[in-house]
């Protein structure tokens, strides 16, 4: 199973992501970095396991701020082998198609600020781009019937649920199920609420093909011995 640590940022630092409420994060501690910049945390994650991607999420670029382009241009370029996976709250089509100009960048396309599931449908066989199903309590964001026309996804799926991010109260099995079912053979990764080794075995017997992690990677939960069944 493909573990993916999670930077969010914010006025250009890495902040802590605390159940979905942006205006909450602040400039992350951990033993990791001695500083909240991201090549400083990447560099801190990144010497637990031999991670294959790294989630970069612009949050100025989801909340309608100017976006992080310089920071996402410069963790591009000081690790060329490792596949981002850039979360900039993307809405058209144009847009989409722009952040998939720079090679080693997979696009998340997030249903919170997508502007149809048809602008979906159109990059449904684009191997870099990946479909984020948002959920904000049992809610699911974004356009009408997206969440159920898997026909319409592309090979990637990420099932996130916003309130479960850095809570500690574990996976949301029971969303990651639904969507699994539906998803026929496409992969299903977790977002949200991972708290220890037990919870990835969880979801990798469950057939889950990955999980974000943030939280567990700075506060120690998930170490570099409990990384190494799952990281090679």
């Amino acid at each position: 199973m493909q573990i993916i640590p999670v930077l969010d940022i914010k006025n250009g630092v890495v902040v802590r992501g605390v159940m979905g409420n942006r205006a909450a994060y602040r400039p992350i501690e951990t033993p990791l970095s001695a500083r909240p910049e991201p090549l400083d945390v990447a560099r801190g994650l990144l010497s637990l396991a031999p991670f294959k991607a790294l989630y970069i999420a612009d949050l100025d670029a989801i909340e309608g701020r100017p976006a992080n382009v310089a920071t996402v241009s410069a963790l591009a370029a000081a690790f060329p082998g490792i596949e981002l996976w850039l979360d900039a709250g993307l809405h058209t089509a144009g847009e989409v198609a722009a952040h998939l100009v720079p090679p080693g960048v997979a696009v998340v396309i997030g249903s919170e600020t997508i502007d149809s599931a048809e602008t979906i449908a159109g990059f449904r066989d684009e191997a870099r781009a990946i479909l984020s199903l948002d959920y904000r309590g049992s809610a699911f964001v974004g356009p009408p019937g997206l969440e159920t026309a898997a026909d319409l996804w592309p090979a990637r799926v990420i099932a996130m649920t916003l309130a479960k991010v850095g809570s500690g109260a574990g996976p949301d099995l029971g969303r990651l199920a639904q969507v699994k079912a539906m998803a026929g053979g496409r992969q299903v990764f977790a977002a949200g609420g991972v708290r220890h080794a037990a919870d990835l075995d969880e979801l990798q017997s469950a057939g889950i093909a990955g999980a974000l992690v943030a939280s567990a990677l700075h506060d120690g939960r998930l170490d570099r011995a409990a990384l190494a069944r799952f990281v090679r």
